[in-house]
């Protein structure tokens, strides 16, 4: 009896002190990791994140773009960084449901080693092609890419991301042949497609916006049942004659594994404020995205469930690490 006792102290001064910590927390900057390279959808989702939490915490979020690996190598590192809160990592669906399915060296679990705080945002991928491109929609690109099998390239923020997912699943309804060239970020790829380097790319409304309204770029679909918000004139993928073809993404907060519970809790009711803010919501619907509202249960729910069903999708495209 004593020992039970005593085993209850000591968890209720375990609990007593995760408590106190929380309600203390944050005393210095937060590092945020951004598993890609800048210039890319996530961007937008971490610059609003930063900006409101700043606010409500009361401390900066410090963002730290780290790409490479199809986004492994910034998830790892908030994967085996101190659990205390004050690192913490935007990711992607990619990185937990398509990864694990893609690289065999990963040196970590996603939905093991990253605890889900609360996703970010929800983005439609959009089919987007340099202004050269002699298409004007849909139907003409897949027609040029039948008469031209293997010509037509498009980019992707490396092997395994969403955008190279999209564009497998988007070769595979269309019944054609374009090459991948993957880049360490959707950032770069969509600058290569603006410059005329590659042809295509798949991405969010935010990461191709400024080269679309400056002439450089044309976004031939929107890869989900309905229009955009911010852009209702973009036809849909089935409105473009490619019906079937829908992909959306998500971004969302994680922590390191062993992060203590009252933290990730203050996460989460500072994340559901601003979310409900009319002006970030106008913020996320001009870079093409809207908010996604989920406790920390849902979310694990969320990337558990990706993570099972893009199993057999990533095994029928036999995407392998480039």
């Amino acid at each position: 009896m004593k020992w039970l006792r005593c085993l209850c102290l000591v968890s209720a001064m375990v609990v007593l002190n995760a408590t106190a910590q929380a309600q203390e927390w944050p005393t210095k900057p937060i590092r945020l990791i951004i598993a890609t390279a800048a210039g890319g959808l996530m961007d937008v989702a971490a610059r609003v994140a930063a900006e409101s939490l700043d606010k409500s915490l009361g401390q900066r979020l410090v963002i730290e773009n780290r790409s490479g690996s199809g986004g492994n190598i910034g998830a790892e590192a908030v994967a085996k960084a101190e659990p205390d809160g004050y690192t913490l990592g935007l990711v992607q669906l990619g990185n937990v449901a398509i990864n694990p399915h893609v690289y065999t060296d990963m040196t970590f679990d996603p939905l093991v080693d990253l605890v889900p705080v609360a996703p970010i945002t929800t983005s439609a991928i959009l089919v987007v092609a340099n202004a050269k491109v002699p298409a004007n929609d849909l139907r003409e690109l897949i027609a040029l890419a039948k008469r031209e099998p293997g010509k037509l390239s498009y980019g992707s923020g490396g092997a395994g991301t969403a955008p190279h997912l999209a564009g497998e699943m988007f070769k595979a309804a269309a019944g054609v042949d374009i090459l991948h060239v993957p880049y360490r970020g959707v950032g770069p790829a969509v600058n290569d497609m603006a410059g005329g380097h590659i042809q295509l790319t798949f991405a969010g409304f935010g990461a191709v916006r400024a080269p679309v309204e400056s002439g450089l770029a044309r976004i031939l679909a929107v890869a989900q049942p309905q229009r955009l918000k911010a852009a209702p004139q973009y036809a849909t993928a089935a409105e473009a004659g490619l019906p079937g073809y829908e992909f959306a993404t998500w971004f969302g907060i994680v922590a390191p594994k062993g992060t203590p519970a009252p933290i990730i809790a203050k996460l989460v009711k500072n994340i559901h404020a601003f979310q409900d803010d009319p002006e970030v919501q106008r913020k996320l619907a001009d870079g093409g995205l809207e908010a996604l509202k989920e406790t920390p249960e849902q979310f694990g729910a969320r990337m558990r469930r990706d993570n099972a069903r893009f199993r057999d999708v990533v095994k029928a495209a036999k995407l392998k690490p480039e």
